[in-house]
């Protein structure tokens, strides 16, 4: 009696660790990690590389594991280690710089005991906890506290971009401005981040409308800035000479680089070069109609048309064999973990839990949203995995590790710790 009563007990503490662990952000996260290894092994399965889809499902285990194990620990603890991990983020940023291994076209990954580590995956999360720092006490409400974020996703941003990886300098972007709205920004101060760029696109698509819009960001500076004479002229100034900055930026680009920025307007102008994988993977997921052609049964998929079809298209394999039926499956399953995300950010207990929740959120948000829409022709081709889905050990890790630290968020929103 005395040990069915002590181990009831144990059980009772052990499972009590996570018990208001949000289990259907987990479950949904899994299927899709599952389902991946099924669709990465059959884009390989002519090539003989099967093996890769079972190593996305054991790494995938593997880091369901660390994160269950780290849904228990407390998140607060991170706050001690923030400049740690924020050092460690672009030291190893830099360490690509000068030790990294290069691959198509860009010198990104860091060799392992053997693995190809990629930092820059890394480096969202680094960043995500960061912000979550800053932001907790002193919201970006006011124009300093909207700098001092800036000043901590510059470095990791431009150590990023010069590898060059372009992609995940964008995503930056969108965890930046993410957390930024959620930490009670003026939503206009987001239009003016945003405006350069946008400038610059307007300059070559249309002079008027690029001085229209120019004019516009001037008249959201005086109505939202302090200083609002100094502030409007150098608004409206900067959006100005975007247009010519535009095209210094530009030349900095790599040619391919270029073309995947451009090719999805016309991937037509140049078939067998820039517009092939666009072309390719528009076919492959016209194929699959309705239901798809069937596992294993995809035209495209199996005669190896989209060259890495495993990673960053592997979307277009999805539409082929699976079909509308399959692709939609996949878009829900994103739709509900964001779902969770955004439950898990309101309800936290704290305005470091909520920030992160939401920097996790909009980093999946945009990576699915680019991801899905290049492969359908709505989006330039930019080298952005699929979260959970796509190929790549960095990628993967990054992903279970974001997870585990929301699920702590969930885990302790509303108690401490049992034993604690």
């Amino acid at each position: 009696m005395i040990n069915t009563t002590r181990t009831r007990n144990t059980w009772k503490r052990w499972t009590q660790a996570w018990q208001q662990v949000d289990w259907q952000l987990f479950l949904a996260a899994i299927s899709l990690t599952i389902f991946a290894s099924i669709v990465i092994g059959s884009t390989l399965i002519n090539l003989e590389e099967t093996i890769l889809g079972w190593n996305h499902l054991i790494l995938g285990g593997i880091c369901t594991i660390v994160a269950l194990w780290i849904s228990r620990c407390r998140y607060e603890n991170l706050l001690k280690w923030q400049w740690v991990i924020y050092a460690a983020v672009n030291l190893s940023l830099v360490a690509v710089i000068f030790m990294g291994s290069t691959g198509l076209g860009a010198q990104r990954w860091i060799p392992i005991f053997g693995f190809n580590v990629q930092p820059s995956e890394f480096a969202k999360l680094g960043v995500i906890i960061t912000m979550a720092a800053m932001l907790r006490d002193r919201d970006a409400s006011t124009l300093m506290g909207v700098c001092r974020a800036l000043a901590v996703v510059a470095v990791p941003w431009a150590l990023v971009f010069v590898q060059p990886d372009l992609g995940t300098s964008l995503v930056f972007g969108a965890i930046c401005l993410g957390m930024l709205y959620w930490a009670n920004v003026n939503p206009g101060w987001l239009v003016i981040m945003v405006s350069p760029l946008v400038a610059a696109i307007m300059f070559h698509v249309s002079i008027p409308i690029w001085l229209v819009w120019s004019v516009g960001m001037g008249l959201i500076a005086w109505f939202t800035l302090p200083w609002r004479i100094v502030c409007t002229v150098m608004v409206t100034a900067v959006n100005l000479v975007s247009g010519k900055l535009g095209e210094v930026f530009w030349g900095l680009l790599k040619d391919y680089q270029k073309d995947r920025l451009i090719l999805f307007l016309n991937p037509d102008k140049d078939p067998l070069g820039g517009g092939y994988h666009l072309i390719q993977s528009r076919i492959a997921i016209g194929a699959g109609q309705l239901w798809g052609k069937g596992l294993h049964n995809g035209t495209q998929t199996q005669l190896n048309f989209i060259p890495e079809q495993h990673t960053d298209f592997i979307f277009s394999a999805i539409g082929e064999e699976f079909g509308f039926i399959g692709a939609m499956l996949v878009v829900t399953a994103f739709w509900f973990i964001c779902l969770r995300l955004i439950i898990i950010a309101q309800n936290a207990k704290d305005n470091f839990g909520s920030l992160i929740a939401v920097g996790v959120l909009s980093m999946i948000v945009f990576q699915v949203a680019v991801n899905i829409g290049m492969t359908i022709g709505l989006a330039p081709v930019t080298g952005i995995p699929l979260p959970w889905v796509s190929y790549g050990r960095s990628a993967l890790v990054t992903n279970f590790l974001a997870l585990g630290i929301v699920e702590s968020i969930a885990n302790h929103r509303h108690r401490l710790r049992f034993g604690d």
